[in-house]
C-alpha cells in the first residue's frame, strides 16, 4: 500500500479504528487497530483515508474517496463500503462515536468537492487575488457572490495557498492597529462567508491554536452593530480553562483550550450571524467538539498518574479552599466531557474514579460552606453513569455522604433537578436500584424522613406577611418535599414508619397554609397514602381523625371551583369507590352534618347513598363512632389494645376524647373482607412489590457488531447481511459495534 504524500495534510483529529475486511466465506477478517486519518494520496492530488497501525507503524489501509454512493454509517460507530476495483467489502470500527462522525463529515465534504469539481462548468472560479488591504473589496465580491459549486472551487484555492489565511489575519492586525473600521467591516464578511463555506478542512484551520483567536477577533467587527463586540476580552475573562493539576500533555491542553473557544464560537459567536435554516456549521463545529473531548478524556484516563495527584491535593489538609474549588470544578468538567463515551467506558473510567475516591471527596465538599461548591459536587453525583455505583457507596455505614445530601440540599435549596436524582436513587424495583434501592429507602425513611418532615412544621410557624425571597424559596422546597414523601409511600413496602413517627399529622400542617398549592400538596400526599389501602393506615387514620383537617378547608371553601376543592372531591371519591368501608363509614358518621349543605355535588351525594352505609344504618356524629355497630365495651376496649400494639401507637381513650379523636374499634375475629386479608397477609409476607416506577439512567448500550462473522470489532463475532446491494455488490450490513479492544 502507497503512504501518505507529501502534500499539504488535511489530517483528521486522530481516532483509534479497527479493519475489517469481508472474507468469501462470509466471515470479517479482522486487519488490525490503527489510527485514522484523511490525506493525498501519493502521487495524485485525491484525498484518501489512510490507517496507520498503532504498534508497529504500518499502512493498514489507503482508500481513494469515492464519489459514488458506496458508503454505509451504521450505528453512529461503523462505516462500511465496497471497494469499486474488486468488489472487496471493507470497514472501519470507531473507538468513539464522535470520531466517527467526525470521518464520516469529511467523506461527504471530500464527495461534494469531487463531485463539483468533476462537473464541466461553463466558467471557472474566479481567482483569489493575493490578500492584502487593496485587494479586500475585490476578495470580497468573490466570496459573496459565488454559488455552491464555486465555493468548492475557492475552497480548494485557499487551502492550496499555505499562506492565505496567515495572511488574511495579517492584514487583519494591521487594519486594526490603523483603526480602519471600513476594512475590518469587510474582512468580517469575508471570514463569515469563509465560515458558512462548512468545508472541515477550512475549519480546522482557521480553529487551529494558532488562527483561532483572530478568526474571533474578525468576527468582533459586524457592520451591523454600531460599536465592536468583544468576544476576545470575554473569552480571555471568563471563559477560561483553569489548569488545577499541570497536564503535561501539550496535544491535550490545545484541545481543551481550543473546545472552549469552538463552543464560545457555536453558541454565542455565530448565533448573532447564522442563518435559521443553516445547520450545517454548526454541526460540523459540533462533531469537531467531541472528537476533541473524547481525545482529551481518553488521554487524560491512560495518564496513570494524573488523577492520582488530583485527589491526593484534594485530601491535603493544606490546601486553600480556593485551590479545592478549582479542582472540584476541573473534575466536574472532566465528568462532563466522559459523557461522550461509550457507556461501557464511561462506566470503566467512573469505575476508576470512585477507587481514587470521588464519592469520599464529594462528602468532603459538602461540608464546605460554599454554594458554589455545594452545587458543582452534586452536579458530578448527578453525572455519574451508573446510579447502582453511588448506590453501592451510599449503604456502607461509615459514609456520611446520604445525610449531607438531604440536610445540604434537600432542606437549603431543593430543585427539581435533585427531587429526579433522588427519585432515581431511591428507586426500589428491579431494573432500577433493586436491593440496594430498598436498603438506602430504609436508610432514607428511618433517619432523614423525620428531617423533613420537621422542615415543614417549623414552615407552618412563619407569618402569612412574608414575602421575602428565602420564603418563596421554602415554599418550593415544602412541594417537592411533598412529592418526595408521595414517592416514599409508593416505594416503602411496610409504610408503617409514616405512621410511627407522625408523619401524617405533620404533613397535614401544611392544610393551615394560606397557599392553596400548599395546601393541595398535602392532599395529595394524604390521597397517596390511602392508594397503599393498607388496614394499619386506615385504622391509624381514623384512630386519630386524620381526615378533619380536610374536611375543614373543603367546609371553607366547597362552593368554590377549583384545583384544591376538586383534589378533595377526588380523594372522597377515592375513599367511596375503593371497597374503604372502614373510612367511608368514619366519614358519614363523623362529618355528614359538616358535607350535608354541599350534597348537591355528585361526589357528596354518593357518599351517604353507598350500600354499605344504609345497611349499619344512621349514626349520630355527636357520639363516638363504634366502627363496628356493636356497643360491647369489652370487645370495644379490646379491640382498641389489639390496635395499639398492631400500630405501635400510645393512645387511651381518655386522650381520643380530649382530642376528638374517635374510640377505637375491634375486628371480628376472622370477619374481614378479601381485600383486608390479602393486604394484613402481603405486609405480614415481607415486601409488596411497588407499583410505581421512576426512569433509570439508561441501561449500558449494546455495542454494534459485524454481521454474520466469527471476527468482529471488539471481542465477539457478527453475522453479515447476505442481501446484494443494487450494483451487484455483496453489500454487508453492519447493525452492531463492540468497543476496540
Amino acid at each position: 500500500m502507497a503512504a501518505p504524500g507529501n502534500a499539504q495534510s488535511n489530517t483528521t483529529s486522530t481516532q483509534r479504528v479497527k479493519v475489517y475486511c469481508l472474507e468469501g466465506d462470509g466471515k470479517w477478517d479482522d486487519r488490525g487497530t490503527g489510527f485514522i486519518s484523511l490525506d493525498y494520496v501519493e502521487r495524485s492530488e485525491e484525498l484518501g483515508l489512510y490507517v496507520i497501525d498503532e504498534i508497529d507503524n504500518e499502512t493498514l489501509l489507503v482508500h481513494r474517496i469515492s464519489t459514488d454512493d458506496i458508503y454505509k454509517k451504521q450505528e453512529d460507530s461503523i462505516i462500511s463500503w465496497r471497494e469499486p476495483e474488486g468488489s472487496t467489502e471493507l470497514a472501519l470500527s470507531f473507538q468513539e462515536t464522535a470520531g466517527c462522525s467526525h470521518v464520516w463529515n469529511h467523506i461527504y465534504t471530500t464527495q461534494r468537492n469531487l463531485h463539483f469539481s468533476s462537473l464541466k462548468l461553463n466558467s471557472e472560479p474566479r481567482e483569489l487575488p493575493d490578500v492584502d488591504i487593496s485587494n479586500l473589496p475585490k476578495i470580497l465580491e468573490i466570496v459573496t457572490e459565488c454559488d455552491v459549486e464555486d465555493e468548492m472551487g475557492l475552497s480548494d484555492q485557499m487551502l492550496k495557498d499555505v499562506n492565505f489565511f496567515d495572511n488574511l489575519m495579517n492584514v487583519f492586525d494591521m487594519c486594526e492597529d490603523l483603526e480602519k473600521i471600513d476594512c475590518l467591516h469587510m474582512i468580517f464578511k469575508i471570514v463569515k462567508c469563509i465560515i458558512f463555506f462548512d468545508s472541515d478542512e477550512i475549519l480546522e484551520k482557521i480553529l487551529g491554536d494558532n488562527l483561532i483567536m483572530k478568526t474571533i477577533g474578525c468576527l468582533e467587527y459586524d457592520p451591523d452593530v454600531p460599536q465592536p463586540l468583544h468576544y476576545r476580552k470575554d473569552l480571555r475573562e471568563h471563559v477560561v480553562f483553569k489548569e488545577a493539576i499541570p497536564i503535561k500533555n501539550p496535544m491535550v491542553l490545545s484541545k481543551i483550550h481550543q473546545t472552549y473557544r469552538i463552543g464560545y464560537l457555536k453558541d454565542v459567536i455565530l448565533t448573532r450571524v447564522v442563518d435559521d435554516d443553516d445547520d450545517d456549521t454548526a454541526e460540523s463545529l459540533s462533531s469537531i467538539i467531541k472528537a476533541n473531548k473524547a481525545t482529551i478524556v481518553t488521554s487524560l484516563k491512560d495518564d496513570n498518574t494524573f488523577f492520582q495527584e488530583l485527589f491526593a491535593k484534594l485530601r491535603s489538609p493544606s490546601t486553600s479552599v480556593e485551590s479545592k474549588i478549582d479542582l472540584v470544578h476541573f473534575l466536574h468538567e472532566f465528568c462532563s466531557l466522559s459523557k461522550s463515551l461509550e457507556m461501557e467506558l464511561q462506566l470503566r473510567l467512573f469505575t476508576e474514579l470512585i477507587n481514587e475516591g470521588i464519592f469520599d471527596t464529594i462528602a468532603e465538599v459538602l461540608q464546605i460552606p460554599e454554594k458554589q461548591l455545594l452545587l458543582t459536587g452534586l452536579d458530578i453525583l448527578i453525572l455519574t453513569p451508573d446510579l447502582n455505583l453511588l448506590r453501592s457507596y451510599l449503604v456502607k455505614p461509615e459514609t456520611p455522604l446520604l445525610g449531607l445530601l438531604v440536610v445540604k440540599e434537600l432542606m437549603e435549596d431543593f430543585g427539581n433537578t435533585m427531587l429526579e436524582f433522588f427519585r432515581a436513587l431511591l428507586a426500589s424495583n428491579a431494573l432500577s436500584g433493586g436491593a440496594q434501592g430498598t436498603k438506602i429507602m430504609d436508610i432514607f425513611c428511618e433517619k432523614h424522613v423525620p428531617e423533613l418532615v420537621d422542615f415543614i412544621t417549623a414552615s407552618c410557624s412563619e407569618g402569612p406577611g412574608d414575602t421575602s425571597e428565602s420564603a418563596s424559596r421554602r415554599v418550593g422546597i415544602i412541594l417537592n418535599i411533598c412529592e418526595l414523601l408521595c414517592f416514599c409511600v409508593q416505594q416503602n413496602p411496610s409504610r408503617i414508619s409514616f405512621l410511627l413517627q407522625n408523619v401524617i399529622e405533620k404533613v397535614l400542617f401544611l392544610t393551615r397554609r394560606k397557599e392553596k398549592h400548599i395546601v393541595a400538596a398535602a392532599v395529595r400526599f394524604f390521597r397517596t397514602l390511602l392508594s397503599v389501602l393498607d388496614d394499619n393506615v386506615q385504622s391509624y387514620v381514623v384512630k386519630n381523625n386524620l381526615l378533619k383537617p380536610i374536611i375543614d378547608v373543603f367546609v371553607a371553601g366547597g362552593n368554590h371551583d377549583d384545583l384544591l376543592i376538586s383534589s378533595i372531591l377526588e380523594l372522597l371519591e377515592h375513599i367511596r369507590k375503593a371497597n374503604a368501608n372502614v373510612l367511608l363509614k368514619y366519614v358519614v358518621d363523623t362529618f355528614w352534618d359538616q358535607l350535608a349543605p354541599f350534597e348537591h355535588q355528585t361526589s357528596i351525594h354518593a357518599l351517604k347513598n353507598e350500600p354499605c352505609i344504609k345497611s349499619w344504618g344512621p349514626k349520630s356524629t355527636t357520639d363516638p363512632v363504634d366502627m363496628r355497630g356493636n356497643s360491647d365495651d369489652g370487645k370495644s376496649a379490646s379491640a382498641s389494645s389489639t390496635q395499639k400494639e398492631e400500630a405501635n401507637i400510645p393512645n387511651s381513650s381518655e386522650e381520643a376524647a380530649r382530642s376528638g379523636r374517635l374510640v377505637d374499634y375491634e375486628d371480628d375475629g376472622d370477619d374481614k373482607t378479601p381485600q383486608q386479608k390479602q393486604t394484613e397477609d402481603s405486609v405480614k409476607g415481607g415486601e409488596k412489590r411497588c407499583r410505581f416506577r421512576v426512569d433509570e439512567q439508561e441501561q449500558c448500550k449494546k455495542k454494534p457488531k459485524l454481521c454474520e462473522g466469527n471476527k468482529n470489532l471488539g471481542a465477539q463475532g457478527g453475522e453479515p447481511d447476505n442481501s446484494r446491494s443494487s450494483d451487484g455488490g455483496n453489500n454487508s450490513s453492519l447493525d452492531e459495534e463492540k468497543d476496540i479492544e
